[in-house]
């Protein structure tokens, strides 16, 4: 089982000039601790305009800083828009990436969340799975062609040679978003690696990792003849400390993730530089509703003292998920604390689960048809999914952005 960090760069209200500055550099300490400690991937999400949600637009800059800066962890595009931005810029960012970390990028694709950053960029949200699709076929052939050009429904490319070329051949492994369950059925289809939120329960869990592999081994359809990447990571809000106590009190503004993220799914946009989601956040924790999430952390997110996390990590990898992504930069939780987090646990759970053989030898024999795994009823069986339960269902039934 593989570990990794995921990263927003969340900035609540209120801000100080200095707010961003610190939240990007603190980011990026907490990148360096992980690799010095083993953790496998730090991933970062683009998104724009979604101010005190997400202050990273441009991950692809944190992360080749948080590069320069490490030595063996995987750098993770988790994901970046292939809507708001043009196809060959992102195939010459992501290679120049690959150059700059020696061959750790995670190319993770996206179509972007909702209509505050998509009009923008004259996206239509309606238009959104097929622009991302057109910009697959774009860009893919790329990274392996010496000249190629393209002619789609929304993107024509004149034939050129993309300089410079990944050092990962033909390219860097695949991932999307899933923020939606039945995503994860079309990633197989597609063949990338499918990037989600935590499922509720472990029988969510297994039921959604066998549509998962049944439908990358029984309905391919893939977008382009890129390299397939049979693997499902799941994220998960994350706090570890000596006590489960101190662990869900560090945990405290966990939830803002979901709320902030809600609020932009159900009500955006909003006017500019005028938001005060963390006091309304703030109020919103006093509800029932938020207090009934706040008290199912410890069980259903990784949230707890290293024995509690060592169980939970069991029941998590007994359903063969190959990666969990831990969600430490949320609302408010001050940096000592995410870093004491990562240590307690790099140090005192992660080892026991890494390199897991049983997990690998499983895997290879679903991949080599050996072990058929029965098709689960998927019905009810849904992610955690990050914003909140009022989201309209058209727009939740869309979401495709962590």
């Amino acid at each position: 089982m593989k570990f990794g960090l995921f990263f927003e760069i969340q900035v609540p209200k209120p801000w100080d000039p200095d707010s961003e500055v610190r939240a990007f550099h603190e980011a990026i300490e907490q990148a360096v601790l992980a690799d010095r400690l083993g953790y496998d991937v730090i991933w970062a999400a683009e998104h724009h305009f979604l101010e005190e949600y997400s202050h990273d637009p441009a991950p692809e800059i944190f992360l080749a800083a948080v590069a320069a800066r490490t030595n063996q962890i995987r750098i993770g595009h988790g994901i970046k828009h292939l809507t708001t931005n043009h196809p060959w810029r992102i195939a010459e960012q992501v290679a120049t990436l690959d150059i700059i970390s020696r061959g750790r990028v995670e190319f993770g694709m996206g179509e972007g969340s909702n209509t505050t950053e998509l009009h923008p960029f004259d996206v239509r949200f309606r238009e959104k799975r097929e622009v991302f699709e057109d910009a697959v076929r774009a860009l893919m052939p790329a990274f392996w062609n010496t000249s190629w050009a393209y002619t789609g429904t929304h993107f024509n490319l004149p034939e050129r040679n993309l300089i410079p070329k990944p050092i990962q051949k033909p390219h860097p492994p695949l991932w999307v978003a899933c923020s939606q369950a039945e995503t994860i059925r079309m990633a197989g289809r597609w063949g990338m690696g499918a990037l989600g939120f935590a499922f509720v329960d472990p029988d969510a869990a297994r039921a959604w990792v066998h549509a998962y592999y049944n439908a990358f081994l029984n309905a391919p359809l893939p977008l382009e003849s890129y390299v397939r990447n049979p693997n499902l990571a799941c994220s998960y809000y994350f706090s570890c400390g000596p006590t489960d106590e101190i662990a869900i009190e560090r945990a405290d503004g966990a939830t803002f993730f979901e709320f902030s993220l809600g609020k932009y799914q159900k009500d955006g946009p909003f006017a500019a530089g005028q938001t005060s989601f963390w006091t309304d956040y703030e109020e919103w924790r006093a509800t029932d509703k938020a207090k009934q999430k706040q008290a199912n952390l410890a069980r259903t997110m990784v949230i707890g003292s290293p024995a509690t996390l060592r169980e939970r990590i069991k029941e998590i990898r007994d359903t063969h998920i190959d990666q969990i992504v831990l969600i430490a930069q949320t609302g408010r939780t001050p940096h000592q604390d995410i870093m004491d987090s990562i240590e307690l646990f790099g140090t005192e759970v992660m080892p026991e689960f890494q390199g897991d053989s049983e997990h690998e030898a499983w895997k290879q024999k679903v991949l080599d048809r050996e072990n058929v795994l029965d098709d689960i009823d998927t019905t009810g069986q849904n992610t955690l999914l990050a914003v909140d339960q009022a989201v309209r269902p058209e727009t939740k039934a869309f979401a495709q952005n962590l």
